[in-house]
């Protein structure tokens, strides 16, 4: 099965996400961002992606040079727009985590994730290279 793999550079974390090239969301996990050559390595191991991506913000250079020492050198390692992402990711969190309680009375744009959703920012990416992918390919 052919899959990339999305990262959400961050400064202290980092939002990271594997999607089948259907958009199926393989896997999607926070990472603090020491741990992230570790990580990109363990997750290029298991799933082989054909494409690595990474979000083109805070962070970014130093995760694309991670991505390059852990991988095969023939990898692909792409650097993804990731303009709107976080406001994008927020919504689709508190979509998918609905409120509980007394926090349902609140009104979406005073709610705050209860966790961090930077792996929402990583599917983003996935899906708008993925979309780009299908555009290009037709």
């Amino acid at each position: 099965m052919k899959t990339v793999m999305a990262i959400d550079p961050g400064s202290g974390k980092c939002g990271i996400a594997v999607l089948a090239m259907d958009g199926k969301v393989l896997h999607r996990q926070v990472a603090p961002s020491p741990c992230l050559p570790e990580t990109v390595a363990e997750l290029y191991k298991r799933f082989r992606p054909h494409a690595v991506l990474v979000g083109n913000g805070t962070g970014a250079r130093r995760a694309r040079e991670c991505c390059l020492a852990r991988i095969p050198a023939d990898a692909t390692v792409h650097v993804v727009d990731e303009r709107y992402t976080s406001q994008e990711a927020r919504k689709r969190y508190l979509l998918e985590h609905p409120p509980r309680g007394w926090r349902r009375i609140l009104p979406a744009f005073l709610r705050v994730p209860e966790e961090p959703y930077d792996d929402y920012v990583a599917v983003i990416l996935a899906e708008r290279y993925l979309a780009q992918q299908s555009v290009s390919a037709t």
